[in-house]
């Protein structure tokens, strides 16, 4: 028995020794790789060795910096040892890559150092507050000037230059090289996106099929029909406002077939383009921004893990969505504002005007617009099907790309969630711009056929008038690329780090930071004219944030989610605030082109009242709500007081 006990620990010692000697001789060949490593990187050619920087460099904002070895016999698995700025460090490799971070805080020469090769140059960042010129010129130039496409151009411009400039070149070099970036980086860069060639394509093919169902007698049979229930200004108005809030899954589908459906109705009753862009507008992305099946729930839940995930909750993302309605007041209220205009008869500021304008029958129409639109041919008949069958094809069609793009059969199979659960999360992961191709070309294809088979025009003339239809929306898809060129440069520029940083470096109590998240998400949006973008930046950032805060300030669980899931909230809400107000958002650019509104007087005549709303909503429903007073008395509140704006200071038209 003992000898067998013996034996047993021999044997373990000899385990043990045999992995102690393993364990050292790995580790000596490892040191002697490295040494090797070294030796090798002392006889490497200087010429074999490169370094690339970013071309644009922001103060205070991390870049990366690559280092290439082209030495033939160089392990790339290997750690890369080097001197930056007389400080040692050690790069891993990623991929075979050696890349690391390095921020830049003030003019200053970086030297790099690699065994013998040597890397110097002076760098001058560009100061993070210079970010915020191209948007603010841009949006300055279209108030004061009513041009959008000179403003957009020249907000790009100062871009290009400071950037240009920053890397060395004299302002009369980066003026020129500015100019030329703008066509062969931005533009470029923004036309090989596939979500903006797809609203290109979705804006044209929508532009053909309207042109073709107005020339075949489809659209005056829309407005014979409505005509029945639209008798009056009152009644025009409301609908539009229901078919806004029944295209609730998409905020771009809505806002071209909505325009685009109820102008001709509107033009009769008199009730001005302006007003027709706003209720399309102030439709659209809150309703979009509401619902709980829509193309935004996917990505915001996705941009809401992420900040969850930050913070290590355990909690569910949905689940925040969910309770993050309740308190989403601008949205909501600009739904209410709407139908408060709309009952009472009352409006002011510029809108008033352009109503009053609009009564008399001399509306200040886009001519440009105007004369792009298509006009009905004399001897056609009104056939309302010939356009109710391919917007309802168009409509229908988007949502079920939808339920395909985004279908999972493990999702819909699983037993732990409901079917509108699934139903919701099924539409959050589909891919809305293929749908919206699939429907808008399938819209386009039946209005076609039906304009065929009832032999209202051959194939060849259908064709011509889909061109035409095509061509009137060549002014709005240059605003657009101008627009998403600019958002480029922002990005480019970090404007929306240097917002949010404002923020973050305040010292603010917990119960504040719903308001001046919205204040913060409203201006970002308003500078960069993208909602999705504005969410995706402030998220994963603000989130974090406030839960830091809350917590700091010695807040129990139930209210730091409260100012959590208000904070949410504020997000959203401001994001869609800021999108409205800004003559650079795409959503605004296409409301005035389905609404064939001069864009300029679209975003003066919408400005107030989204401002007013803007107001209220933060005094009487944000600030309050992060102190916990329930929404259902503070949607109460704010609708009453919206109320008596529009009575005291609002004038029958």
């Amino acid at each position: 028995m003992i000898d067998i006990e013996h034996r047993k620990i021999s044997y373990r010692s000899f385990i043990f020794l045999f992995s102690f000697v393993s364990l050292f001789l790995s580790l000596n060949s490892f040191a002697g790789q490295q040494v090797e490593s070294s030796i090798e990187l002392s006889d490497f050619n200087p010429e074999n060795i490169s370094i690339e920087l970013s071309p644009i460099i922001i103060q205070d904002i991390s870049i990366e910096i690559e280092v290439n070895i082209n030495e033939p016999n160089f392990d790339r698995s290997s750690t890369l040892p080097l001197k930056i700025n007389g400080s040692d460090i050690i790069i891993y490799p990623e991929n075979g890559k050696y890349i690391f971070q390095y921020v830049f805080k003030e003019k200053e020469e970086l030297t790099i150092s690699i065994g013998s090769f040597s890397y110097a140059k002076t760098v001058t960042p560009v100061p993070l507050w210079m970010s915020v010129i191209p948007p603010l010129i841009a949006i300055l130039i279209a108030l004061v000037f009513r041009e959008v496409y000179t403003a957009l151009f020249l907000g790009l411009l100062s871009g290009t230059t400071i950037l240009f400039f920053f890397q060395g070149k004299s302002l009369f070099i980066a003026l020129f090289s500015g100019l030329f970036a703008i066509i062969d980086t931005y533009i470029v860069d923004t036309m090989k996106d596939e979500g903006h060639i797809s609203i290109t394509l979705f804006s044209m093919m929508i532009g053909g099929m309207v042109a073709l169902i107005t020339k075949n007698g489809g659209m005056r049979g829309i407005v014979n029909y409505l005509s029945k229930y639209a008798a009056n200004a009152k009644s025009g108005q409301f609908i539009t406002w229901l078919l806004g809030i029944a295209i609730f899954f998409d905020d771009y589908a809505n806002t071209l077939i909505v325009g685009n459906t109820m102008r001709p109705v509107t033009d009769r009753l008199k009730i001005s383009r302006e007003k027709l862009a706003y209720i399309v507008d102030s439709t659209a992305a809150p309703v979009a921004a509401l619902a709980l099946t829509t193309t935004w729930i996917g990505i915001e839940i996705a941009y809401i893990q992420e900040g969850i995930n930050a913070i290590g909750l355990d909690e569910s993302a949905y689940l925040i969505f969910i309770r993050s309605l309740s308190t989403r007041f601008y949205p909501i209220l600009t739904l209410a504002f709407i139908l408060i205009l709309i009952f009472k008869g009352r409006d002011f500021g510029p809108m008033l005007k352009a109503e009053q304008r609009a009564r008399s029958g001399q509306s200040e129409i886009d001519t440009i617009a105007e004369q792009d639109n298509p006009v009905e041919e004399e001897t056609t008949k009104a056939r309302w099907y010939n356009a109710a069958i391919p917007v309802f094809i168009v409509v229908f069609g988007t949502f079920a790309g939808l339920v395909i793009t985004g279908w999972d059969n493990k999702l819909w199979n699983s037993p732990d969630a409901s079917a509108f659960t699934k139903f919701s999360e099924i539409i959050g992961n589909s891919d809305s711009y293929v749908a919206l191709l699939w429907a808008s070309m399938s819209g386009m294809f039946v209005a076609v056929i039906l304009t065929v088979s009832q032999k209202i025009f051959n194939i060849r003339k259908s064709i011509i008038y889909l061109i035409e239809g095509f061509s009137t929306m060549l002014n709005a898809v240059l605003i657009l690329i101008l627009a998403w060129s600019l958002a480029k440069i922002t990005q480019n520029m970090h404007t929306a780090d240097f917002l949010s940083q404002i923020l973050v470096n305040m010292h603010l109590s917990p119960y504040l930071l719903p308001a001046i998240t919205f204040l913060l998400s409203a201006i970002i949006a308003f500078s960069t004219g993208s909602s999705w973008g504005t969410m995706a930046i402030l998220y994963p950032l603000i989130l974090p944030v406030s839960w830091t805060i809350s917590q700091n300030h010695g807040l129990d669980y139930d209210s730091t989610m409260l100012i959590f899931n208000n904070v949410v909230s504020s997000i959203l809400a401001g994001s869609v605030f800021g999108d409205h107000c800004s003559p650079i958002s795409d959503t605004t650019i296409l409301s005035s082109l389905a609404s064939s509104c001069n864009h300029i007087d679209h975003v003066r005549t919408q400005l107030p009242y989204a401002l007013v709303v803007g107001v209220v909503g933060t005094l009487f429903g944000t600030l309050p709500a992060a102190y916990g007073v329930p929404f259902y008395i503070l949607f109460p509140v704010n609708i009453a007081i919206l109320y008596f704006i529009v009575v005291v200071f609002g004038k029958k038209i």
